[in-house]
């Protein structure tokens, strides 16, 4: 075996002498995530999380910081966190969308949205945007599974949004290229995201992606007004951003064409020359 490219806890543990780690994530509970985690916890559990906690960061520190050969960042918000966590600084090099049959079939009247169903997602967001005046109308399709689908169904119902707002659940790889082709536009409002593929999947299917200040990974893809729109985490911004494309075909067809013209520049022949290094 001539190189190692790892890509995120535990495989940059590997031993190698070519050990390129591509970093994706740490184990996030023990970094940012920490205060959630810790917070549902039982006072015994905290002790003992407390405990590995330390031991993990410990040894993250010194497996990327000696272990291998090269660090790269997936994103900058990635590239921040190692070196906020470890004093490592870091190339990033973005990954490009997985290799599908992605088209575009217009600008249709609903926004889409493909997650797990879980807080930090924060779908509930999107829901409550699609409450607001500003964004009364707009349909949604919000596909995935995960343990918020019960909240985010009463949700739907609390609102009133039940002839608006579809969960169809779990869908195959056909079924998301489809939603990305008819949709106006992508609406990703996670939290704090590592990188976030669903953002290179819509501007390779030529939409715009409405993601928020704080989401990470999305926030630094997208260029506000360019190739999407970043808003603040508030119900009120996101319904505002969300009404600018449903009102102007125009406007989600302009952002998704140089969405799909920033995405052209990541390729996985680039990234196989970036990690390779034997």
């Amino acid at each position: 075996m001539d190189q190692v490219i790892s890509l995120r806890f535990p495989s940059y543990a590997v031993r190698h002498a070519s050990h390129v780690c591509w970093l994706n994530h740490t184990m996030r509970e023990y970094y940012d995530l920490w205060p959630r985690f810790v917070g549902a916890l039982s006072p015994q559990g905290r002790i003992k999380e407390t405990l590995k906690r330390t031991v993990i960061r410990a040894v993250d520190r010194w497996l990327l910081t000696s272990n291998v050969s090269e660090v790269v960042a997936q994103s900058r918000t990635i590239q921040r966190r190692l070196l906020d966590d470890f004093g490592v600084r870091s190339d990033v090099l973005l990954p490009p969308p997985p290799p599908r049959p992605y088209r575009c079939d217009g600008y249709g009247e609903f926004v889409f949205a493909v997650s797990r169903l879980t807080p930090l997602k924060r779908l509930d967001l999107l829901i409550r945007a699609l409450g607001q005046p500003a964004a009364f109308g707009t349909r949604a399709v919000i596909a995935g599974e995960g343990e918020s689908r019960p909240t985010l169904e009463q949700l739907i119902v609390s609102l009133g949004l039940t002839d608006r707002v579809a969960l169809p659940g779990r869908i195959s790889d056909e079924m998301m290229l489809d939603y990305l082709a008819r949709c106006r536009a992508v609406c990703f409002p996670t939290a704090a995201e590592d990188f976030g593929f669903v953002t290179v999947e819509a501007f390779a299917a030529r939409k715009a992606v409405i993601t928020c200040t704080d989401s990470g990974g999305p926030a630094d893809l997208v260029r506000d007004g360019e190739t999407g729109l970043i808003c603040a985490p508030t119900p009120q911004a996101m319904a505002a951003a969300i009404a600018r494309v449903m009102a102007d075909a125009a406007l989600a067809e302009r952002l998704g064409t140089a969405a799909a013209a920033q995405v052209a520049t990541l390729t996985w022949p680039g990234v196989v020359r970036r990690l390779v290094i034997v």
